[in-house]
């Protein structure tokens, strides 16, 4: 594989062509021409809620993501219980158009299934844990029948290669070399995206990009994973994009409670530090 050219990275599409993959409650917008992350600019994050009537909430939400996970408001819950998955591998296609990988497979969360719909990376991070921001941000978007939706965000710093990339790296080569739309990259298997530790931080948001659309559950694993630098650089070079970055600023809490799961925990209290 030759060397990255370290172009900057915003965002790369990996998804599923399956006739069910549109959805409206979980819908990032699919042109990001529109917006974009450069703070003050005309379209920068902060006028995201003036570009359409439909991203109002953008601006005026006020239970927007993502936020910095400060273990001094945190309550511990045990109650929550373990996030069980269920995937199964699926036909893909990479496509250099945004940032989304659909697969299907389920999640369980306070008695609801969820089906995990699509995958998508941002970096450097958007969630941030006392004030630290790492490397890249990993979601995990799911839904569920009546349209309500679940998101798990995984935190990874540099060091040693993440391991799905890895099984998706020479078609990501092809696609940075080719400057293609897309391409068939078959079986994706999301049992292989590693969240290595059963604690987990919880709280009530929004979707990260316009429309910003709220109630979103965000369950952040507590483990932080490794990303390499030539994966990372890859992934820059393949979108052919001039953003710096595609991270979100950190938004106000407004009061929400966060929680955060652990299995060695017999009660609830109010966290000094999980």
């Amino acid at each position: 594989m030759r060397q990255a050219r370290g172009l900057p990275f915003s965002a790369l599409f990996l998804l599923l062509l399956f006739p069910w993959t549109h959805f409206a409650a979980a819908q990032e917008v699919e042109d990001e021409s529109e917006f974009s992350y450069l703070a003050g600019s005309p379209n920068g994050p902060e006028h995201w809620g003036e570009i359409r009537h439909e991203w109002a909430l953008c601006n005026n939400g006020d239970m927007q993501s993502p936020i910095d996970l400060l273990h001094e408001r945190v309550r511990v819950s045990p109650a929550l219980g373990r996030i069980r998955r269920s995937y199964r591998a699926s036909n893909a296609t990479l496509r250099n158009r945004g940032h989304d990988i659909m697969v299907p497979g389920t999640i369980r969360i306070n008695g609801t299934h969820y089906e995990l719909r699509q995958c998508h990376w941002h970096s450097p991070s958007e969630h941030t844990i006392d004030g630290k921001r790492f490397a890249m941000e990993l979601h995990l978007v799911h839904v569920s029948a009546d349209q309500r939706v679940a998101v798990i965000g995984i935190l990874y710093t540099i060091g040693r290669p993440d391991t799905f990339l890895a099984e998706l790296m020479e078609e990501i080569q092809e696609v940075a070399d080719g400057r293609e739309e897309k391409k068939a990259v078959g079986l994706v298997d999301p049992r292989h995206i590693k969240v290595g530790s059963r604690k987990y931080y919880r709280y009530m948001g929004s979707l990260t990009t316009p429309p910003c659309d709220q109630g979103v559950a965000w369950t952040i694993s507590e483990k932080i994973r490794t990303v390499s630098r030539e994966q990372m650089g890859l992934l820059r070079e393949a979108v052919h994009d001039d953003a710096e970055a595609n991270a979100r600023p950190v938004q106000a809490i407004n009061g929400r409670e966060v929680q955060f799961y652990s299995p060695w925990h017999r009660k609830d209290v109010e966290v000094v530090r999980p």
